[in-house]
């Protein structure tokens, strides 16, 4: 069967060519009715863009990357879902790597996104160091940075106070009579991990504890069975009254363990998690968590992201701060 052109799906449409490449390329630039009715040739003709021809004429192509630290965290699945709304809707497709928190893993993909010419990428980065990201942007791709502050004015980024959200926490515990806690965190080369340490030990500064007394113990990954091994070395101790976890995966995990080994919560031990995902409300005893605007997060990323590469001359970087929200339940009360 031939290949149907654009020339034809113009005719069809009544439409000039130079409307359709618009739908094709810029859709916001169309009026919605005209899209409609070009959209709606497209599918009876059943026309398929050449995809490698397109790029190579315009030099990028009609994909964009996203890098995550580890997919299998809802938290990310949300993020991801909020970037792929926005791209979709703006006639975009989204190229996924999981980086799982390696350096190496990250400059790999990050290698293959730039091979495939992405329009831009949009990246929770796994370390500090902004060599690889400069690369990119030598590149003409831009950047975002998604759940990580940018440190320079020519860079966008959209983040969460994850001190803020780390002090809340503990404030939130020690408010309900803890004085001992522990802090489950995943790798602390992460910088939320950190960040959210440094929060709950200026908790309990505020109330006259020592902060160094903040008990902390350190996994490799942050999923629920990472937090069961660490909760069972918790309980072969002395146990904290309180204890912190760094996401909600690993006080999933902590949770479970606590109630196999017969310690009530939060009767024995008020337990805290942080990101609200669905499954923190709906276990066998409801967990507190920090709430994070997740699926904002990935939108809001992927529109200055986009804005950025349409509208170079007139696009202004921004830096976007939310503030993490306490949503308390039964684990705490």
């Amino acid at each position: 069967m031939a290949m149907v052109s654009i020339k034809e799906v113009a005719a069809h449409a009544g439409v000039s060519p130079g409307t359709v490449s618009n739908v094709l390329n810029r859709p916001g630039k169309v009026a919605p009715s005209t899209r409609e009715r070009v959209e709606a040739a497209i599918s009876e003709l059943g026309f398929v863009r050449h995809g490698s021809a397109s790029t190579l004429r315009a030099g990028h192509s009609r994909t964009i990357g996203l890098s995550v630290i580890d997919i299998g965290n809802p938290f990310f699945t949300e993020v991801a879902a909020g970037v792929e709304d926005v791209a979709s809707e703006l006639g975009y497709a989204v190229i996924l790597g999981n980086s799982a928190g390696s350096l190496d893993k990250e400059e790999r993909n990050l290698r293959v996104l730039s091979e495939h010419r992405v329009r831009g990428v949009l990246i929770t980065p796994s370390g500090e160091d902004p060599a690889r990201l400069d690369l990119l942007r030598e590149h003409g791709i831009s950047v975002v940075l998604v759940d990580h502050p940018a440190h320079r004015p020519d860079q966008c980024a959209v983040a969460v106070d994850d001190v803020a959200g780390g002090r809340a926490a503990v404030a939130h515990l020690l408010s309900k009579g803890a004085r001992s806690v522990a802090y489950i965190t995943g790798p602390l080369t992460i910088r939320q991990c950190v960040e959210r340490r440094e929060g709950a030990k200026m908790a309990m500064r505020a109330v006259g504890l020592d902060p160094d007394d903040l008990r902390v113990v350190e996994t490799a990954t942050m999923t629920a069975r990472a937090g069961e091994k660490a909760a069972a070395d918790l309980i072969s101790g002395t146990l904290p009254e309180a204890v912190f976890c760094a996401n909600d995966l690993l006080a999933l995990g902590v949770l479970r363990a606590l109630l196999r080994s017969g310690v009530r919560v939060p009767e024995d031990v008020a337990l805290m998690g942080y990101d609200d995902i669905d499954f923190a409300a709906a276990s066998t005893v409801s967990l507190s968590s920090m709430r994070q605007p997740t699926y904002q997060l990935g939108r809001i990323a992927t529109e200055l992201l986009l804005d950025e590469c349409d509208n170079p001359e007139t696009h202004a970087h921004q830096h976007i701060m939310f503030q993490p929200e306490l949503v308390a339940r039964e684990s705490t009360q």
